[in-house]
């Protein structure tokens, strides 16, 4: 019997046999590719005509040149679906990306600023001004370093 359960128990493991079905990969997490490259803004609502996304995203589309001056890329989850600078996710990138942040796809507008390094610098509910986010990302060391 020992035999067989070995190599039996390393290939459940290498293939994710005995995974359940709904597990989240936490590899499928698209924050991952952006490590070190840029500072993802997460903004999740569960409904794209919340007043206040509707006012944060009209924010960000008018101080693009300052949003892209700091490296930002923007995540938004509206409603379950997740998009990244427009381009949407798949169903598995969008709930690793909420699982990873500890983030609900139905609960309030919530907003995460995620820094280089991939840490959270910044979680908020509610309306947040993109410009304050701008602010926190110019003290930050990396980027004060930068200008």
């Amino acid at each position: 019997m020992k035999q067989w359960f070995m190599p039996a128990l390393l290939a459940a493991a290498l293939t994710g046999g005995g995974a359940q079905a709904g597990e989240i990969n936490p590899a499928a997490n698209p924050l991952l590719a952006d490590k070190w490259q840029s500072r993802p803004l997460v903004v999740v609502t569960p409904s794209a005509d919340n007043p206040d996304y509707e006012r944060m995203r009209g924010i960000i589309e008018t101080q693009r040149d300052a949003f892209n001056d700091r490296e930002m890329v923007l995540y938004t989850v509206e409603n379950g679906d997740g998009m990244k600078d427009g381009q949407a996710l798949t169903k598995i990138e969008t709930d690793a990306m909420l699982d990873a942040l500890g983030l609900n796809a139905r609960g309030p507008l919530t907003t995460v600023l995620v820094g280089k390094d991939g840490g959270k610098k910044v979680q908020q509910e509610g309306f947040v001004d993109p410009r304050q986010l701008f602010d926190t990302i110019d003290n930050m060391p990396m980027r004060r370093a930068r200008q």
